[in-house]
């Protein structure tokens, strides 16, 4: 399986400060969650923000993540950064193991029915209680399939670039 060259992967978000020193508080969506900090160059983004950073250090603080940003040096600077995502260079992930994927690397993919009714291409993927959710989109229509191998997804095929699901074209 190729990825797209440049193509960036959101692994969380800067969510507050933690003291005066420019510290501050981070969401991980890595498992586990201290991972976060093994995939380097961070890439911040947030609307009139863009900065790629590097040499981030972390530790596990509580229930959450404090991470200290080379020349972020006071609150000021770090309260600037509050709502920024941090994305990485897909290339600086290890390789899925046979069998797994990254979400990111189902985007864009076209989806189909077992009857080869096209329902539009995957925008995103999201985490529920129960089970992972495909948002598909196709125009201004948007589907929430269960992303759920087996009674939904019967197929992914990335040199097709396809996924085959069984769902209803009409719901």
């Amino acid at each position: 399986m190729s990825t797209e060259s440049g193509k960036r992967v959101r692994l969380g978000r800067i969510v507050g400060l933690y003291g005066v020193q420019g510290q501050v508080k981070l969401e991980s969506w890595t498992e586990p969650r201290i991972q976060i900090f093994r995939y380097q160059p961070w890439l911040l983004t947030a609307p009139g923000v863009e900065k790629e950073i590097g040499g981030v250090r972390g530790r596990a603080q509580g229930k959450g993540l404090v991470a200290s940003l080379p020349g972020v040096e006071d609150r000021d600077q770090a309260t600037a950064l509050i709502g920024c995502e941090i994305t990485v260079s897909r290339d600086v992930l290890p390789p899925p193991a046979p069998g797994e994927f990254y979400w990111t690397d189902l985007e864009g993919l076209e989806v189909v029915t077992t009857e080869n009714v096209v329902l539009g291409r995957v925008n995103h993927l999201f985490a529920t209680g129960a089970n992972d959710v495909m948002v598909v989109k196709d125009g201004d229509k948007e589907r929430l399939i269960p992303f759920v191998q087996g009674p939904y997804v019967h197929a992914i095929d990335f040199d097709s670039a396809r996924i085959v699901v069984d769902w209803d074209p009409e719901f």
